[in-house]
């Protein structure tokens, strides 16, 4: 305790600073966690949490027991799954081939074009996935003009194709942004070290893999254990724009299963124990994943 007590007196400027963020999160974060106790009642809006009659795990087994069940978990997790599989590769791809550009102003350029995708809302990229693959749209013009195809394919109608659309959605719109964290990872490797390998004549293939990746290993294991943290968060307003009635088979995930309970149809203690058991798999999958990491890399979270 006189130890936590000492460093928080030797940072007192940082924690000084971070008092607002602290609060921040305890109001809107912490604080709201209370209500989670619906997920253990039969709650009747309009009245206090602490009054509903006790369900125990009735919601909970309702969910397990249910039909839906089998294809929400397999939609979350092919989701999820190739988000990762492709997802957390590419901004690592992208931040190598960004840092071996030697035009500064290229360079510039072209992250900033990576960029911008992220700030574009995902009602605005729902638009732009109708006007391209829309029954007229320009990708189905492109195909019947060069003789590809004879009628127009539903790509946004037709199930089998969402996963992928969905997958290469995400990856337009983050992979830049989150190439931020890697190209800074990059930017504090010794550049002597850099040198010598050129001098060694070990190649720019040789120094990404003998450099770089070992580099900034402490970096890729860490944004990977979060990303296998939040494996059951395949999303929400993408499924929610672009799916629709045909193609729910394939785009029907946790959190949109959970907003058409609870707001829809209102029923609120099953959507909070939903929800509720998808925060605690993730919080175990978290745990977990760190201890292989800290066990087999020496890098862990905390």
């Amino acid at each position: 305790m006189n130890t936590w007590l000492r460093r928080i007196a030797k940072e007192r400027q940082i924690w000084i600073m971070a008092v607002p963020m602290i609060v921040w999160v305890l109001v809107f974060s912490y604080y709201p966690m209370y209500g989670m106790i619906i997920a253990f009642q039969n709650y009747v809006p309009g009245h206090s949490f602490f009054s509903g009659e006790w369900a125990g795990f009735t919601h909970f087994e309702r969910f397990f027991n249910s039909p839906d069940f089998g294809t929400i978990m397999r939609n979350t997790f092919a989701i999820s799954g190739l988000n990762i599989l492709f997802g957390l590769p590419a901004p690592l791809i992208l931040a190598l081939l960004l840092n071996e550009l030697k035009n500064k102003a290229f360079k510039r350029f072209a992250q900033t074009l990576s960029y911008i995708p992220y700030f574009i809302s995902w009602v605005v990229v729902a638009s732009i996935l109708f006007t391209l693959l829309g029954s007229d749209g320009l990708l189905n013009k492109l195909l019947i003009d060069f003789g590809f195809i004879r009628e127009p394919i539903s790509f946004l109608g037709e199930g089998k194709y969402f996963w992928g659309i969905l997958t290469t959605s995400n990856i337009w719109k983050d992979v830049g942004f989150n190439s931020i964290i890697y190209l800074s990872a990059l930017a504090s490797i010794d550049r002597e070290q850099i040198e010598a390998g050129k001098v060694d004549g070990i190649g720019r293939f040789g120094i990404v893999w003998h450099i770089y990746l070992p580099g900034i290993r402490t970096t890729i294991i860490l944004l990977w254990i979060l990303g296998l943290g939040g494996i059951l968060n395949a999303g929400f307003e993408q499924q929610l724009l672009i799916g629709s009635p045909t193609t729910a088979e394939y785009s029907e995930v946790i959190d949109t299963y959970v907003y058409k309970y609870g707001v829809q149809l209102g029923y609120y203690s099953f959507a909070a124990a939903v929800n509720l058991m998808k925060a605690v798999v993730s919080v175990l999958i978290v745990i977990s994943m760190n201890r292989i990491a800290k066990k087999f890399f020496d890098t862990s979270i905390l």
